[in-house]
């Protein structure tokens, strides 16, 4: 398999001009799917309706709902959270009532609710605020208070219980929106303004929401990824260029990894995968470092060849000979490992799987033609000017006195190797997935501490229902339907981590008079339209009972839910004519992004499992492919006791930077095994063999972990929790996997490697 490798690598570097013809195609088919992917996605993907979709057809006419708008259909975008004890005086509902007035007076602002515009639950729907007038008494005001926590649409819902904090839901006219500021600082310095016409008042405004705190995130996420990754490259540039001491070696090895990610970015278009949320970041970061990994593992032994005096051809001949199987394993075990990724549930990580297959094929192939082609002709003539320079070269003697040391105590290092690895992998374990919304927002932001405030004293800001649909047996004024209400209720006032239910239920026991559902269910009616709509749809037969949740995350509602989902089965056992369904942002974060996690960490594992696999095979060898276990496992098991150490949970961003890091850490360990494979075959002598290995892989492993540090370290003070937390496993994972390959690796291939069959191949020879 090799032989026939390295012939078909000799051939591309021989017959430059298919080489170069085939850079060329896959160039501009990049360019297309850049451009125009529907010229060439009609071959991959099909635009037809299935069959199923087809056969869909409405069973039962539609009735025709009145346009009567649900009472919070505002509340979605921007929330202004006000603090003060003064609320409940003349002057602090002066001030709350000039806020407002001077809101609704910005062309921007379609509307805003707050407990002094909700609809009034009395008989007869005459207007009734909850705030009394300025000049009313001390008593008044207190009275006012307590009747405001009563109401079910203020207490609880637009007002804490302790009276201090209060909710400004504002509606936003998008025709008048210039700008994104107007969601979010433009809002409260709107309400600051105003209020400073009181003086006397002590209050504070903070704006968070949907809007905002998306705004916030996307806002953060921009503006640390476009600084840290210009000063991330640029330290990955700097010290590529000291350790290689010439730019012109620096700008080939760099140039293919480039050119790799923006082939896969091209091709993905043609099969539609581009919208998968893994390639924004994860997927170009992964397919650059592999392809640089293997890019400068072929430079270094290209500038050694040159300097010996070999021609530009000749030295892109061998280095390809010597290194290019093994660039080839290092492409196709990552490919597979991550391709392993299909397997799951999931449709991104599904998606992620053939996009990583996708990447590094691509990569590899801009790798193999790109350099050796650049470097056999006039273009790489001084690549290796500067090379009694390098710092790794002139200092691999050092390094080369860990290796002897490893090589004197091979069996007390291998076993240390061996529990350490199995003792961290352990810890690592203990590991759960998690996900909260806050995570994404850094905690000095404004949106972030207003979540954190409501959280305490709202039991939450974002809300999630249950919804109930009952089939036409049930008539639109059926008892059953407040009965199940009630017991959804009921069971949902259980749970200590759900706060403030919302339904005809609440609704009803507000209106004067009291009785079972069969009495109180004619009594909808006298409720306002807008209310009612906002939890009983007759037309489509649903009602829905709508709940606040806390950002605790969803391994802490993750227990409470499946209580809740346990609860409806029981009660829809006894409505067989409802479907109840438990729904929301949280629920399906719970739902999915937790089996996201548990997906990539599934595939994890399976992807390490398959690369060990493919390595005994490729390497024939059931023993090589254990020893590649522990410098391979060892890395991720560190950057796992680091996250339990630190306190994060299994996150989402912490899965894919495992699976970025395994696809690093594999690099290495697979250039010195097959280079010490080579070497096995001309000696008997195992740590001979490991000593040439090293003598021939170790500087371009040595170069790359300390410019992939260089460049993830700088990202590791981001003020991005998400940018942290990547960097900072990249940087512990890539320098134990140095560790591993440099101290574990030679240990367990000088204790366990086979010897016979070797001594039987060079017998042959």
């Amino acid at each position: 398999m090799k032989a026939a490798f390295d012939r078909a690598m000799v051939w591309m570097v021989d017959h430059r001009r298919f080489t170069f013809g085939m850079i060329v195609l896959t160039t501009v088919l990049s360019i297309i799917g850049h451009v125009r992917p529907h010229w060439v996605r009609g071959l991959f993907v099909s635009t037809e309706a299935t069959s199923e979709e087809k056969s869909n057809e409405k069973t039962e006419p539609e009735r025709k709902a009145p346009n009567v708008g649900g009472v919070f259909q505002i509340a979605g975008e921007s929330i202004i959270v006000a603090e003060s004890k003064q609320f409940f005086t003349p002057e602090g509902a002066k001030m709350m009532r000039h806020v407002v007035e001077t809101l609704e007076q910005q062309e921007h602002i379609s509307g805003v609710l707050w407990m002094d515009r909700v609809p009034m639950l009395n008989i007869f729907g005459l207007p009734e605020p909850l705030f009394p007038r300025s000049e009313a008494s001390a008593e008044r005001f207190a009275a006012a208070r307590e009747k405001a926590m009563k109401h079910p649409l203020v207490g609880g819902q637009l007002l804490s219980e302790d009276g201090e904090t209060l909710l400004l839901m504002v509606g936003m006219d998008r025709d008048f929106i210039r700008n994104d500021d107007q969601y979010m600082g433009g809002l409260r310095e709107l309400c600051e303004k105003a209020a400073a016409d009181y003086p006397d008042v002590k209050v504070q405004f903070r704006v968070t929401g949907p809007i905002p705190a998306w705004l916030t995130a996307m806002q953060a996420h921009e503006a640390n990824q476009v600084k840290y990754q210009v000063i991330g490259y640029g330290v990955i540039a700097v010290m590529a260029i000291v350790l290689f001491r010439g730019f012109r070696a620096v700008f080939i090895v760099s140039l293919a990894p480039i050119t790799g990610v923006f082939w896969t970015l091209g091709f993905l278009k043609f099969f539609n995968l581009q919208d998968n949320p893994f390639n924004d970041v994860i997927l170009p970061v992964l397919v650059s470092l592999v392809g640089l990994t293997d890019g400068v593992h072929l430079m270094v032994l290209l500038r050694k060849l040159r300097a010996s005096g070999m021609s530009e051809r000749e030295a892109a001949r061998e280095s390809l000979q010597q290194v290019g199987f093994a660039c080839m394993l290092t492409s196709l075990t990552t490919a597979i490992g991550l391709g392993s990724l299909v397997l799951a549930h999931n449709k991104w990580v599904q998606e992620f799987g053939w996009c990583s297959v996708i990447g590094v094929t691509l990569t590899f192939f801009a790798v193999a033609w790109i350099i050796p082609l650049i470097c056999s002709t006039w273009v790489g003539r001084n690549i290796h000017k500067g090379i009694e320079k390098s710092l790794i070269d002139k200092n691999l003697s050092k390094i080369g006195g860990l290796i002897e040391w490893v090589l004197r105590y091979p069996k007390f290092i291998s076993a240390a190797g061996i529990v350490s690895t199995l003792l961290m992998t352990g810890v690592s374990l203990t590991l759960r997935p998690d996900e909260r919304r806050s995570n994404s927002l850094p905690e000095h932001s404004e949106a972030y501490q207003a979540l954190n405030h409501l959280d305490q004293v709202l039991g939450g800001l974002e809300s999630s229902d249950v919804e109930l649909t009952w089939n036409s047996k049930v008539p639109d004024e059926s008892p059953e339907i407040l009965e199940t209400v009630i017991e959804v209720d009921d069971l949902l006032r259980k749970e200590k981590e759900i706060g403030y239910p919302l339904s005809i239920r609440t609704l009803v026991d507000a209106l004067p008079g009291t009785g079972p559902a069969s009495e109180r269910m004619g009594m909808l009616e006298l409720l306002p339209p807008q209310l009612k709509r906002s939890y009983y749809r007759p037309e489509p037969r649903t009602a829905n009972v709508r709940f606040r949740v806390q950002d605790l995350g969803i391994a802490h509602y993750g227990p409470v839910f499946e209580r809740v989902e346990k609860g409806l089965a029981e009660i829809q056992q006894r409505h067989p004519n409802f479907t109840l369904e438990l729904e929301g942002d949280a629920v399906w974060r719970w739902k999915n992004l937790y089996q996201i996690v548990v997906d990539l960490a599934s595939s994890l594992g399976s992807a390490m499992v398959i690369i060990f696999v493919v390595l005994g095979l490729a390497y024939r060898s059931v023993p090589l492919g254990l020893i590649s276990v522990v410098p391979n496992v060892f890395p991720l098991a560190v950057a796992g006791v680091w996250m339990v150490w630190s306190g994060y949970p299994l996150e989402l961003v912490s899965v894919c930077a495992f699976t970025v890091c395994l696809g690093i850490a594999v690099d290495d360990t697979i250039h010195f095994l097959t280079r010490f494979v080579e070497e096995r075959e001309l000696t008997n002598d195992v740590d001979l063999a490991i000593r040439r290995a090293f003598g021939s892989a170790g500087v371009a492993m040595v170069m790359t972990t300390v410019v992939l540090v260089a460049g993830f370290g700088t990202v590791a003070f981001s003020d991005s929790r998400d940018h942290h937390i990547f960097a900072t496993m990249g940087v512990l994972t890539i320098a134990a996997a140095l560790f591993g390959d440099l101290v574990f690796l030679p240990a367990m291939l000088s204790r366990y490697a086979p010897r016979g069959a070797v001594k039987r191949e060079v017998a042959r020879k």
